[in-house]
C-alpha cells in the first residue's frame, strides 16, 4: 500500500523513482510561454484535448492502445511515446507543467493523483473518477496544492447555457423548488462478454485493466463497452451527469445533498442499468429554498405529463412557471404567460474557449470555470446516485457529505469507496 509521500518516490506498482520537482518551472511563472503538456489517453475525448491544446507544447503522449491513439503520434512527432503513465511520470515529470487524463473511468484516479501530487496542473475527463471518495481526494488535493484544474464539462462554455442560468437567476419563473434532469436512450445491460479472444498487437491489456478487477481481454470491454460494466465504467449516469446536472447546479448554486433516494430495475452486480431514477434533496441556504432534484435515465413520466411542446434534458418547476431547456436553448411555460417576457441583459461573461480557460489558469490567470472546487460536487452527485441505486436506497437515506457516509446505510460505502486490486492500493 502506498501513501501520498511514497507516491512521490515511486509510481504505482512500478517501483521506480519519480524525479524531484524542486526545479520544475510552473506554468504560472512564464505567462507568455507555451505550456509543456503530457497527455494520457489519446482516443475519443483524448483527441479533443489534443485539438484544444495543439497551440501548446505537447511533450509526452501516453496510451496503452495504439489503435485508440490513432494519429496522435504522427501529429506530434516530437512528443515521447509511452504505454504506461507511471513510466512517463518516472522519466519525464521534470519536463512538463500540466497533464491531461482522458482514459476510461476506472483509470481516471491514479494518473490524476500522481499528477497533482507532483504539482502538475490537470485537465481531467468527466466523471472525474470512479467513485465518490476518489472525487473528493482529487478535489481536496488540487485545492491544497493550488493547482489549475478543469473537468471535461465543455458544454459549460456554450452561450445558451449562460442564457438559461441568467433566466433562472433573474427570477423568470420565480423560486425553484423542483428540477427534473435526464439522459435519453436506454443504453446499459450489455449482455455476456465474449471469451477466448486474444488482445490485438499494440494493446497492453494489463495496463488497460490497471487498478480494476482483472478479466481476460475481450472486445466487448475495449474500446468502448467498458462504460456499462461497474468495474470499469459508471453507466449513462457517469457518462452524462456532469453535463446535464450542471445546468441546475449552476443555475441554483447547488452543493451537496442531504438525502438521496434511488430506484429502477433489479440491480445487476456487474452491469449498469438501462434505466434508473434518483432524487436528491438539497437543503435551503441563504438566498435559495430547498430543492428536490430528480435525475432519470429516460424521460421522467412527470415531465411527459406536462405536455410541453419542447423538452431537452432539464425542466425547472418554479412558483411562477416552468422552464424547459437543453444545452443551448430554453423555453418558458405556459407560453401565453410569457408572451411579453424580456430576457435579462446578459451578465455571465462568455468563455474565451474551454481549453483556453485552463491554459490561462495554468499560467496564473483566473481559475478555469469547471475547476474541481466547482465541478467535483457535480461529479460526486452522479456517482452517489449510482451508489444509492446499487445499494437499494428505494426509501431514501440521509447523506453526510462531509464524512462521505450515510447514517442510515453503512453498506453504501462499498460503492462510494475504491477497492483496488493488489499492487494499486493507495492510502
Amino acid at each position: 500500500m502506498l501513501n501520498r509521500r511514497e507516491m512521490l518516490k515511486t509510481s504505482l506498482a512500478a517501483g521506480v523513482f519519480l524525479p524531484g520537482i524542486s526545479g520544475l518551472a510552473r506554468g504560472d511563472d512564464s505567462p507568455n510561454e507555451r505550456l509543456n503538456v503530457a497527455c494520457i489517453g489519446l482516443g475519443g475525448q483524448g483527441g479533443f484535448q489534443l485539438n484544444g491544446l495543439s497551440s501548446q507544447n505537447i511533450v509526452a503522449l501516453c496510451d496503452c492502445d495504439d489503435a485508440r491513439a490513432g494519429n496522435a503520434y504522427t501529429r506530434f512527432p516530437n512528443a515521447k511515446k509511452f504505454y504506461d503513465f507511471r513510466k512517463m511520470f518516472d522519466e519525464m515529470s521534470n519536463q512538463f507543467d500540466a497533464v491531461t487524463v482522458s482514459t476510461p473511468d476506472h483509470t481516471h484516479f491514479h494518473p490524476s493523483f500522481i499528477a497533482l501530487s507532483l504539482d502538475k496542473h490537470l485537465y481531467l475527463e468527466k466523471p472525474m473518477a470512479h467513485c465518490v471518495k476518489e472525487c473528493r481526494i482529487l478535489t481536496d488535493l488540487a485545492r491544497e496544492k493550488g493547482l489549475a484544474t478543469q473537468l471535461g464539462m465543455q458544454r459549460h462554455a456554450l452561450s445558451g447555457m449562460r442564457r438559461t442560468v441568467e433566466a433562472i437567476q433573474s427570477g423568470a419563473i420565480g423560486k425553484v423548488h423542483e428540477v427534473y434532469s435526464w439522459v435519453g436512450g436506454s443504453r446499459g445491460m450489455p449482455g455476456n462478454l465474449k471469451s477466448g479472444e486474444t488482445a490485438p498487437a499494440g494493446l497492453d491489456w494489463e495496463m488497460w485493466i490497471g487498478p480494476a478487477k482483472f478479466r481476460p481481454y475481450t472486445s466487448d470491454l475495449c474500446p468502448y463497452k467498458w462504460r456499462f460494466w461497474w468495474d470499469y465504467g459508471t453507466g449513462e449516469t457517469g457518462n452524462w451527469c456532469c453535463h446535464i446536472l450542471e445546468i441546475p447546479f449552476w443555475a441554483l448554486g447547488l452543493t451537496y445533498p442531504e438525502r438521496v433516494q434511488a430506484d429502477g430495475p433489479e440491480v445487476h452486480d456487474e452491469q449498469t442499468p438501462k434505466s434508473m431514477n434518483v432524487t436528491f434533496d438539497f437543503p435551503a441556504v441563504e438566498g435559495r429554498d430547498a430543492v428536490k432534484l430528480h435525475w432519470c435515465h429516460g424521460v421522467p413520466e412527470a415531465v411527459r405529463q406536462l405536455n410541453l411542446d419542447r423538452i431537452g434534458n432539464n425542466v425547472f418547476i418554479g412558483e411562477k412557471g416552468i422552464l424547459s431547456c437543453d444545452f443551448n436553448w430554453h423555453k418558458l411555460y405556459p407560453t401565453d404567460q410569457f408572451v411579453d417576457y424580456k430576457a435579462p441583459e446578459p451578465f455571465i461573461p462568455e468563455s474565451p474557449g474551454f481549453h483556453k480557460e485552463w491554459i490561462e489558469a495554468c499560467k496564473g490567470g483566473a481559475p478555469a470555470s469547471c475547476n474541481f472546487d466547482y465541478s467535483g460536487k457535480i461529479a460526486e452527485a452522479g456517482l452517489l446516485g449510482n451508489a444509492a441505486y446499487r445499494v437499494g436506497a428505494k426509501d431514501g437515506i440521509r447523506w453526510n457529505w462531509q464524512e462521505i457516509k450515510s447514517p442510515d446505510c453503512p453498506n453504501i460505502d462499498e460503492f462510494n469507496y475504491p477497492n483496488y486490486r493488489k499492487g494499486w492500493e493507495i492510502s
